[in-house]
């Protein structure tokens, strides 16, 4: 019983997640860079990767950048209480800006609070569906959980995105073969 439920709770989250188009941000300008990510590899993948990190992070304001920038630097820094700190008044003062719920969501996880997490999760991926970083991130967690028919889906979603991001594919088949009962 205890495992029907927590396989619902799985679904549940990844069809909540994952579906529907979101608030989803203006970011017409990456539409080419999300192209040219999805037919690219290694090397020129990663500096495509990069380049929609950089227009993902800004947030139109340099106040705002800066919380961006001091909560990251606490987080390299093992600070993850003041990590939180600085993401959740980036996220008080730019309700709309997706990277903050990011950011967040990393410090969370790194703090092993999977719920808030995932509900960072939730509002990166209303304001920006393409978000590749927080679906991975959503992946992790059900793996944790250990939901890994709905981890595997959370990986083959951002697949279709970003299909030669460094360790994607053995992450698929690894619950590819999880998923099929087989030892890993």
């Amino acid at each position: 019983m205890h495992q029907r439920i927590k396989s619902a709770v799985g679904a549940a989250l990844l069809a909540g997640l994952l579906s529907g188009p979101g608030l989803a941000q203006d970011d017409g300008g990456l539409d080419d860079l999300f192209t040219a990510l999805r037919n690219a590899d290694g090397g020129n993948a990663a500096a495509i990767e990069e380049r929609i990190w950089a227009e993902w992070s800004k947030s139109g304001s340099p106040a705002m950048d800066l919380l961006l920038e001091r909560g990251r630097t606490a987080l390299e820094e093992g600070e993850i209480p003041r990590a939180i700190e600085h993401f959740s008044a980036l996220i008080d003062h730019a309700p709309d800006f997706a990277e903050g719920y990011n950011a967040r969501a990393t410090a969370y996880f790194q703090a092993g609070l999977y719920g808030p997490s995932l509900d960072d999760i939730r509002q990166v991926l209303a304001r920006n569906p393409r978000h590749f970083g927080a679906m991975g991130g959503l992946a992790l967690i059900l793996q944790e959980i250990g939901e890994d028919e709905a981890a595997l889906e959370a990986y083959r979603a951002v697949e279709e995105i970003y299909p030669s991001r460094e360790g994607l594919q053995e992450a698929i088949a690894q619950l590819e073969r999880s998923v099929a009962g087989q030892d890993i």
